[in-house]
């Protein structure tokens, strides 16, 4: 899953690819929003990501695009 953030006053998003579920983020994002904590992610090599949930501007969740082969029209 991929994990992309927008974080406020900051020219370029911050991108997290995680094995965590979909359900599980977005709760973890509600929580960071409406509590004013941080938010916590660990991405796929188990390194720890942070973000204080009153700077976050924007979420998007989706899945990873695998690498393309060849030429597509």
């Amino acid at each position: 899953m991929e994990v992309t953030i927008g974080v406020q006053n900051v020219a370029r998003e911050l991108t997290v690819e995680t094995d965590s579920d979909p359900a599980e983020i977005s709760a973890a994002v509600d929580a960071a929003l409406r509590e004013g904590g941080v938010l916590h992610l660990v991405d796929t090599r188990g390194r720890s990501v942070f973000v204080p949930g009153s700077v976050i501007g924007w979420v998007q969740l989706g899945d990873v695009e695998k690498g393309r082969v060849g030429f597509t029209v």
